[in-house]
């Protein structure tokens, strides 16, 4: 069974399209939406387990203009 998580992104002001476009070609991303709140960006990641997570989280959390982000795993 696959693992379902979100990542909440806050982004620097203006830079919410440009980073939903590359987070959007990462392998394990379903989906990517700019949200409006709290938060500017919402991924949806299916993964098949707990490495490949934090791996991706990881790459995600290094994009330039990501200031902070909070990952949701969905309960099974």
């Amino acid at each position: 069974m696959p693992i379902i998580a979100y990542l909440l992104m806050v982004a620097e002001v203006g830079r919410e399209y440009d980073i939903a476009s590359q987070v959007r070609g990462i392998e394990g991303i379903t989906e990517a939406r700019i949200v409006y709140g709290e938060f500017d960006i919402v991924a949806r990641l299916e993964v098949p387990d707990l490495s490949v997570l934090d791996g991706i989280v990881t790459r995600m959390r290094g994009i330039p203009g990501i200031i902070k982000t909070s990952t949701l795993i969905a309960s099974p």
